[in-house]
């Protein structure tokens, strides 16, 4: 009769004959169904924690999962039952052979109903992990100050993105130099010390065309008064 499944010491007897090259024999409960009764050979212990359906049976040519409460160790002597005589002929005698470790009396089932299940709780067991990014945060837009020279003025304009912060607005030329200098860019500031030396050298050229034009002015003048 079958038993009442494999305890927790039975299950790691079976493990440690496997690792010594034995296949235990068990017997399948009344739990596996139809099999009840029937013997079988463990040839794996898989991951208990994967499958309640661990233990890897032998019966016949198949190989299926089940769990503890299926099977249970066979009794000694057991797996000699011989198999059910057949007729024959009495001129051609069938040669002896060796009895067979174990008899099936019930047809084998099919293997798709023990995988199925077993491939769900696996998926259940362990679900895939996916990997979260984090969303990086947005900054502010980027801040252009602008520093430009034409037709003798210097300006200064702010933009922030795309909006305008502040519109171009004439500075005088020290103050220029002053941003310039805070920069310390030496290329950028011999180009405006150039160009301020260039506007002082007009400057001073447009004051002694002043100054002279005064002169005459002035010289006129004298004439007149005189001729009074």
């Amino acid at each position: 009769m079958a038993g009442q499944g494999l305890s927790t010491d039975e299950v790691q007897g079976i493990r440690e004959a496997l690792a010594a090259g034995r296949k235990p024999k068990v017997v399948f409960t009344a739990a596996a169904g139809q099999m009840a009764g029937q013997l079988g050979q463990v040839v794996e212990l898989t991951d208990p924690e994967l499958s309640e359906e661990f233990v890897v049976v032998r019966f016949g040519r198949d190989e299926l999962p089940f769990s503890p409460a299926d099977v249970a160790v066979a009794p000694r002597g057991a797996g000699r039952k011989p198999a059910e005589a057949k007729p024959e002929p009495p001129a051609e005698p069938q040669p002896a052979t060796a009895e067979p470790e174990f008899v099936l009396d019930t047809p084998r089932l099919p293997a798709p109903r023990r995988e199925e299940p077993r491939v769900e709780q696996q998926a259940e067991a362990k679900p895939a992990k996916r990997a979260v990014k984090a969303a990086k945060p947005k900054g502010p837009a980027g801040l252009t100050v602008t520093l430009a020279y034409a037709e003798g003025e210097w300006t200064v304009a702010a933009q922030q993105g795309a909006k305008a912060l502040a519109k171009p607005y004439v500075v005088k030329p020290a103050e220029a130099l002053r941003m310039v200098a805070l920069v310390d860019v030496p290329g950028v500031q011999e180009a405006v010390e150039q160009i301020l030396a260039a506007e002082r050298a007009e400057a001073e050229q447009q004051a002694e065309k002043l100054r002279a034009e005064l002169a005459e002015i002035e010289a006129r003048l004298a004439e007149l008064r005189e001729a009074r």
